[in-house]
């Protein structure tokens, strides 16, 4: 399923970059229908441009849509291979490719189900989905998976139980499948295993989408949200794993600070505890997949503080936290719960617009720098889109209620539950007083100001400071060019662009450390 090429010469495959599209439609009632999906479709449609196409022009970087489940459109079609679906939420659906060598993809399969069976739960059978491979180019058939469903028995868990326990099968099988062997772990991936949404992605231009899959055509495929994702590269090479949307989210950007937060969140991997997802944690380490491109990271940090608890607007603003500092006009509870926060996880910083469900909430967010556009639209019969762009579905005018654009670092939410669309302050200020998180940091916070008395510095010899300036490789154009703007104004040093000095190591006298630092 994988394409990337290997690190050679010059060439680094994290240093790849991206600008995909995204989008989201929402009934903001949170009726199911047929439309929705239509309407995904008229938006991935419209974001073709933000693609990109092999060197034979029908190979694309990556497609993809994640809905909620469609439960009666499912359980007609599994009746016909004999399986009895329950009530929605009472069991899981999993999207999962795999490799076309039958008896290696059993072996996989066999692991899933091993997984499943640990956490009290059954598979009910498979389903093989549908295709239509006559539209895909060589490049993208030459890496296509054997696409299955597999439906689970929740065995009378709820749904917010279940969900997490699909959680843990998940990221146990995926542990299971790679210790034995690295073969089998690169033919394995699940794409979506959820009692509440799907995901139907792979290695396709915008149309090729609802060409390959037929279930998104037929009228019986309803959903009262969806996620479509347009990709072009996203930090890594095109794959049929790493194509978008994820589990959670779709993403237009980049995360900058994706190898610090690889680096804290392996940190702190050894010390996590959760009492909701129980006392072994084994199996949900690593974390962030290895090799897995910055959105895909970012989903799997942002599944687990949803499954461990945290709402997704909150575990988001964790994530993206918006401006905070003292010269910006926020409440002091939302600047108290973010400088709480900032004490257990850094940001995710970059350019970043994001669009996000938990099959229950559809939103999206943008970075505080407000680098990435994320534009919406809400019409008179209830239906919210958001998108990279505006325009991506046309409209008449008597029906657009109101449109307008994220500013940076704020938030939109639909609850389809409660079929209304919360606002930034709403969210913000609901989930910033969950907790007593202002009076937390009055009590806890240690203030490095104040703290330590700065020594009387005794100057020395005048006439012996040309001696000692030299002694440890300081010069008079450093002290009145450098030194003295520091220590009078507090100002930064101005100096060249370039210096022609050369190579400290190529010079037999000792010099400052910092000398050696810069050259």
């Amino acid at each position: 399923m994988s394409l990337m090429p290997k690190d050679q010469g010059l060439y680094e495959a994290r240093r790849e970059h991206d600008a995909c599209g995204i989008g989201a439609v929402v009934n903001i009632s949170g009726k199911k229908d047929h439309s929705i999906i239509q309407y995904a479709k008229r938006v991935l449609l419209n974001l073709h441009h933000r693609g990109a196409a092999g060197a034979d022009n029908v190979t694309g970087d990556g497609a993809g849509i994640l809905c909620q489940i469609p439960h009666d459109f499912l359980k007609e079609e599994t009746k016909k291979i004999g399986i009895k679906l329950p009530d929605p939420g009472y069991y899981g659906v999993g999207m999962v490719f795999g490799t076309k060598d039958a008896k290696l993809r059993k072996k996989c399969d066999a692991l899933l189900e091993k997984a499943i069976a640990h956490y009290g739960m059954k598979i009910m059978g498979w389903r093989d989905v549908p295709i239509l491979r006559d539209c895909l180019g060589e490049i993208a058939l030459s890496a296509e998976p054997f696409v299955q469903q597999v439906f689970i028995d929740g065995c009378g868990l709820n749904k917010q139980d279940m969900e997490r326990k699909l959680f843990l099968a998940r990221k146990r099988a995926e542990q299971l499948v790679s210790k034995t062997s690295s073969e089998t772990a690169d033919d394995f991936y699940i794409s979506s295993l959820s009692c509440k949404t799907m995901c139907y992605k792979g290695m396709f231009m915008a149309w090729q989408l609802f060409a390959y899959y037929s279930d998104l055509n037929d009228k019986r495929f309803a959903s009262a949200l969806a996620i479509v994702h347009q990709r072009y590269s996203t930090n890594t090479f095109p794959s049929w794993q790493l194509a978008q949307p994820f589990r959670c989210i779709a993403h237009n950007g980049e995360i900058n600070t994706l190898s610090g937060n690889r680096n804290c969140m392996q940190m702190r991997e050894k010390r996590m505890e959760c009492a909701v997802l129980g006392d072994d944690l084994s199996d949900l380490l690593p974390v962030l997949t290895p090799g897995a491109s910055d959105s895909a990271c970012f989903d799997n940090m942002l599944e687990l503080l949803n499954q461990a608890g945290r709402s997704m607007p909150h575990s988001l603003m964790m994530m993206i936290p918006e401006a905070f500092g003292a010269k910006y006009h926020i409440s002091t509870d939302k600047r108290s719960f973010y400088e709480y926060h900032a004490s257990i996880m850094e940001p995710w910083d970059g350019p970043a617009a994001m669009v996000f469900t938990d099959g229950r909430f559809l939103g999206g967010t943008l970075d505080r720098n407000g680098l990435r556009p994320n534009r919406y639209t809400i019409t008179t019969d209830g239906v919210a889109i958001m998108a990279s762009e505006t325009g991506v579905v046309e409209f008449p005018p008597e029906k657009i209620r109101s449109k307008g654009r994220l500013q940076p670092g704020k938030m939109f939410l639909v609850d389809t539950e409660e079929g209304r669309i919360i606002t930034d302050n709403e969210i913000k200020g609901k989930v910033s007083r969950q907790k007593p998180y202002r009076r937390w940091l009055n009590e806890n916070r240690i203030e490095l100001k104040g703290m330590f008395e700065t020594p009387l510095l005794e100057h020395g010899n005048p006439d012996t400071l040309t001696k000692r300036m030299r002694l440890f490789g300081f010069t008079r154009e450093e002290l009145q060019v450098l030194l003295r703007p520091m220590a009078i104004n507090g100002q930064e040093p101005i100096g060249s662009m370039g210096a022609d000095m050369g190579f400290r190591i190529s010079s037999l006298k000792n010099g400052l450390l910092t000398d050696a630092l810069n050259n």
